[in-house]
């Protein structure tokens, strides 16, 4: 994938034409570029990816957050610690399951999605791709994730 066909199996691979290297720049260059989208909402990138998955359904359980996020319960728990003393989330015992934390958005992590509903149209006009063609590209991404995984 990363090899150009004029080039020779015995020379060593040169970095711009490795394609993990591409996705590597890529992602650096995107989530620099949600920076400035998200500071006035007061979240990181990971902490807008949370939020992303507890809007779509919540309450949702670290394991589940950590499964969906791919993020190990190390990461996730001091991030969700914090997002709890800014305030945008609950972390309480599954009544249930005691091993489980479940967490659950409080008022105001609900009234942040009215403001982030921009973030995501702001980003397609920063990338210069349609829906359509934004789409394609994660669908062909995810592809290559699932392959990997």
């Amino acid at each position: 994938m990363g090899v150009s066909p004029e080039r020779d199996n015995d020379s060593l691979p040169v970095l711009n034409e490795q394609l993990c290297f591409s996705l590597y720049t890529a992602t650096h260059r995107i989530i620099r570029a949600y920076r400035p989208l998200l500071e006035p909402l007061g979240l990181t990138y990971v902490q807008y990816l949370v939020m992303l998955v507890l809007w779509e359904q919540a309450p949702r359980s670290v394991g589940e957050l950590g499964q969906q996020l791919h993020l190990d319960s190390g990461t996730l728990t001091p991030l969700l610690k914090r997002m709890e003393k800014s305030g945008l989330v609950l972390r309480e015992r599954d009544s249930e399951d005691e091993r489980r934390v479940l967490i659950s958005l409080t008022e105001e992590g609900r009234d942040l999605q009215r403001k982030a509903n921009e973030v995501s149209d702001s980003m397609l006009c920063q990338i210069e791709l349609s829906r359509p063609d934004a789409m394609e590209l994660r669908a062909r991404i995810m592809e290559l994730a699932d392959t990997l995984g």
